[in-house]
């Protein structure tokens, strides 16, 4: 049972649909002094929890023990941490800097260096489970890096994950959110489909998926995602943009490792013409938006 802990002070950069929450679930426990760079979102969280605000990334992180980021990509991750008033040029020697962005493993292996250049523990953790993941509390937490640092952030996590786990050193959990990602992309595509289909073939599609969530083809995406693909309805969730990105660096990977990713390539390029549709902020489940536009439905 978690306890609160007043003399472990946090800061967490980055309060977006998923680092509002996660912030938020951290200050029932923490000291947690927040950073965005909108700062009406930064007043917004305190007006919901309890905390403090500060009006640069450095100067949210002075004395803090640990310091959670959670961005955009690569390049908003490099400035908050090593641009004019950055994180590490602010952090104590000795704390942890623990990112949820999901970014390059690259980017992350970089970060982590110059992380341990001066004396600061980093972990890459980039997270699953959403939008509502986070507010419920329950996300998936993917891990890189030394295992005396993660180890150190298990309790803490506990505060907005049902599971943390290192994968390996650094760059490990970009590396594993990129097999998530890959996994994702496959699925979302083929419920799309079959529920198209199930449309076609005169059936309920509705009646449909409840039968076969039952059996061999269930899957969290079909639980959460059939009715709003069935409905139409896309405005909300994790956005068609954010994945492009997620999957474009897991491509990218796929070069450098030899992996050959035909279906995740694929699925991107079905992506790219979601955008083209004006769904670049729809849900993923949109991809059903794009096959009734090429079936004339």
């Amino acid at each position: 049972m978690m306890t609160n802990d007043t003399s472990l002070k946090i800061t967490f950069l980055g309060l977006g649909v998923m680092g509002f929450p996660m912030a938020g679930h951290l200050s029932s426990r923490y000291r947690v002094t927040v950073y965005n760079r909108s700062a009406d979102k930064a007043r917004l969280w305190l007006d919901t929890y309890t905390g403090e605000a500060a009006n640069t990334p450095a100067a949210a992180v002075v004395d803090a023990d640990i310091v959670f980021s959670c961005l955009g990509a690569d390049e908003d991750v490099e400035t908050v941490l090593t641009g004019t008033d950055g994180v590490l040029a602010a952090m104590k020697t000795g704390a942890i800097l623990c990112d949820h962005t999901t970014t390059s493993a690259e980017l992350a292996r970089r970060m982590g260096q110059a992380a341990l250049a001066k004396g600061i523990r980093f972990v890459d953790a980039p997270v699953s489970g959403g939008q509502k993941g986070a507010q419920d509390g329950v996300l998936t937490v993917m891990m890189g890096g030394r295992e005396a640092d993660c180890a150190a952030l298990y309790p803490v996590l506990e505060c907005y994950a049902k599971r943390a786990k290192r994968l390996g050193d650094i760059g490990a959990g970009q590396l594993t959110k990129m097999v998530n990602q890959i996994c994702i992309a496959g699925l979302v595509q083929g419920l799309a489909e079959g529920i198209q289909f199930a449309r076609n073939a005169g059936l309920d599609a509705a009646e449909v998926v409840d039968v076969i969530s039952k059996g061999a083809a269930q899957s969290w995406q079909m639980e959460n995602r059939y009715q709003a693909m069935i409905d139409g309805e896309f405005d909300f969730g994790f956005a068609v943009e954010w994945m492009r990105k997620d999957l474009n660096y897991a491509l990218a990977e796929g070069r450098r490792n030899n992996s050959h990713l035909p279906v995740t390539a694929l699925v991107d390029q079905f992506y790219s013409e979601v955008e083209a549709m004006g769904g670049a902020r729809w849900d993923t489940c949109s991809l059903v938006a794009r096959l009734e536009k090429y079936s004339g439905k």
